[in-house]
């Protein structure tokens, strides 16, 4: 299978890996924070961190470091790059 065209979620990437946003599956308020907080379809993401099971995420995206929970993470859908 070709990983460069795989889709998972934000919390399945591993530490390292980078993806595309392909899509937000939140409400409203949350989408609107998170593009705020330049998570957008179309951002490049990378995983800098990640503990195992239920624990926090985190990222990088546009030079900025964030911590996202397992569950938010797991609504925002990832292209591998």
């Amino acid at each position: 299978m070709n990983s460069k065209s795989t889709s998972i979620s934000l919390a399945d990437l591993e530490n390292g890996q980078t993806g595309i946003i392909i899509s937000m599956h939140d409400g409203k308020k949350a989408s609107k924070r998170l593009a705020d907080l330049g998570l957008k379809p179309g951002s490049e993401i990378t995983v800098r961190s990640r503990t195992l099971f239920s624990g926090p995420v985190q990222i990088e995206v546009n030079g900025s470091r964030l911590v996202l929970g397992r569950g938010l993470a797991t609504k925002i859908i990832v292209k591998l790059k």
